[in-house]
């Protein structure tokens, strides 16, 4: 998840005129979907994007006029404007785009608190508005397939815009292995926020993770701890049924929007059996996903890290 509300009320609160800038609508080939925020200081500095680097500077002046005269505007951009080419917009996309300056008559400060305080507590918010900025309100009800497919978009029975704020993705590893060292990484960048568990200390040490979060716990001790929910994947790594088949029955008891097992199709296959034992349903038991990753011929580390990150990708946008 983005921190482009968090950065926006850090600088209001330091004091500085601030206004948010937020995608609403989109046509043919626009590099941000709607819900893609820039936010812009008073002193012109900004953070996030609109369009991928295409139309942020003539935003940027409608964000400095928005904080000088107070009012939210509507703006449009695309092939069709006599602009188009000035703006960058030249391959062909459109795209709205609704500012918004803090503090004011538009978006107050009180409300930016609460979306704040809302996504720090991990609860889905929606940030409802209407196109003319004349009116906006929080809710976390009446949005369920928005919130389950992580979509914003004006709605067409009332013409407002839903932004969703969705809790923060994240990944919980089992087994501190060195692919989890990969995959750390890369699902960071892809804007998750991971977790490694191994009780073992001689693996799960700050020394081998320095940049993520280390629970030296049993995994079934430590998920029930973390408390997985559908904004979060669980990747099992350690390859050894006293770890692995506690932290699964956790998992699959659990709304976890993925969840993977390392181990060849004989290995999965003797899982299963032993799931079943257990008393685990079949379909159950289906959600795993052994051996882990997409089919991509991956060998090294490195690779199987990537196998993995893309299908969780594919799991979250494709359900």
């Amino acid at each position: 998840m983005d921190r482009i509300p968090e950065q926006a009320l850090d600088w209001a609160e330091a004091g500085q005129p601030v206004a948010l800038a937020t995608v609403v609508e989109t046509w043919g080939s626009a590099p941000r979907r709607a819900g893609a925020q820039l936010v812009v200081a008073g002193d012109g500095t900004m953070m996030g994007s609109v369009s991928g680097g295409c139309v942020e500077g003539a935003v940027v002046v409608e964000a400095l006029e928005a904080l000088e005269d107070g009012r939210a505007r509507l703006l449009e951009y695309g092939v069709s404007d006599g602009d188009a080419f000035a703006v960058g917009l030249a391959c062909g996309g459109t795209i709205k785009v609704l500012v918004e300056p803090v503090g004011s008559e538009a978006l107050s400060l009180k409300m930016l608190r609460d979306l704040v305080a809302r996504r720090a507590g991990r609860r889905p918010v929606a940030y409802e508005v209407a196109l003319d900025g004349s009116d906006r309100r929080l809710t976390e009800a009446g949005h369920d397939d928005r919130f389950r497919r992580d979509r914003s978009g004006v709605e067409d029975e009332t013409g407002r815009f839903i932004a969703i704020h969705n809790p923060p993705l994240r990944l919980v590893i089992v087994g501190a292995v060195h692919i989890a060292q990969h995959l750390v990484r890369m699902a960071t960048e892809a804007g998750f926020d991971p977790i490694v568990v191994d009780p073992r200390e001689a693996f799960g040490s700050p020394a081998r993770f320095p940049d993520c979060q280390v629970v030296n716990d049993w995994p079934d001790a430590a998920l029930r701890e973390i408390g997985v929910d559908a904004r979060t994947a669980v990747v099992l790594l350690t390859h050894d049924p006293k770890l692995d088949d506690p932290a699964l029955h956790v998992a699959l008891g659990s709304g976890a929007f993925y969840i993977g097992a390392l181990g060849s199709t004989r290995t999965q296959a003797s899982r299963l059996d032993r799931l079943a034992e257990a008393g685990v349903a079949a379909e159950l038991a289906a959600r795993i996903h052994g051996p882990v990753g997409l089919d991509i011929g991956a060998a090294s580390p490195a690779e199987i890290a990537v196998s993995i990150l893309a299908q969780m990708i594919q799991s979250l946008r494709r359900p």
